[in-house]
């Protein structure tokens, strides 16, 4: 019986490599298994009904990078995402706007997507400092806006308005702390989020996280597709 089970188990081994190995081999020599490839496993697509809806986003009026004035009504009846920072942020920023810079990728000429950048160091972070640092990442601005203003307005914006985190802290690593989430908001301006797997809405989404960024990108085509 042993010998038996050996050949069934040779078998079953010999079939997947001859049909799966030769498959993955190709995928291969095509470099078309990359990193986004593997934070899709697992995830399904969901529709917007799977989505919570947890209040309205805030009203904002701050200056883009070309020095333009930009409001929450520029978004409205697109879906996009918002995140804090600042260009000299030497931790997670710049883990955050790679991410980002993906998830823009992914909606490329899409229309109804858009992407607002609040920073929370206003007086070193100019438009022309923003317009650099978005060279350097190379995000397209035709659909994303780095805005800069009063401080006290953006402070307000991130901690009453979105409730997240951002504060001075001479203490920390560029004289600011702030929370690595992104907000998503849909087209009729409200914050949306998918649940955990118990149930509770996970509210935002961590921008430093791949995982996280890939059910983002989920979320927003469902968004989109509302």
């Amino acid at each position: 019986m042993k010998n038996k089970s050996y050949i069934w188990i040779g078998l079953v081994i010999l079939i997947f490599g001859i049909i799966f190995i030769p498959k993955i081999v190709d995928r291969l020599g095509k470099g078309e298994v990359v990193d986004d490839d593997r934070h899709q496993v697992g995830l399904k697509d969901i529709s917007a009904d799977d989505l919570v809806t947890l209040g309205s986003a805030p009203d904002f009026k701050f200056v883009n990078q070309s020095g333009d004035t930009i409001t929450n009504e520029d978004y409205k009846d697109k879906v996009y995402v918002a995140e804090f920072f600042f260009t000299s942020c030497p931790t997670i920023c710049p883990v955050m706007n790679n991410n980002m810079v993906k998830v823009q990728r992914a909606f490329k000429g899409e229309e109804d997507f858009g992407i607002v950048s609040f920073t929370i160091d206003p007086i070193n972070d100019t438009p022309e400092v923003l317009r650099d640092y978005a060279d350097r990442y190379g995000i397209e601005l035709s659909n994303w806006n780095m805005l800069t203003g009063d401080l006290e307005d953006i402070m307000a914006v991130s901690n009453t308005g979105f409730n997240l985190y951002a504060g001075v802290n001479a203490n920390a690593d560029g004289g600011f702390e702030h929370s690595g989430m992104f907000a998503l908001i849909d087209k009729n301006g409200k914050i949306r989020s998918r649940k955990d797997e118990f149930g509770n809405p996970i509210v935002y989404y961590d921008g430093t996280d791949p995982d996280s960024v890939a059910k983002l990108k989920k979320d927003i085509k469902a968004l989109l597709n509302e």
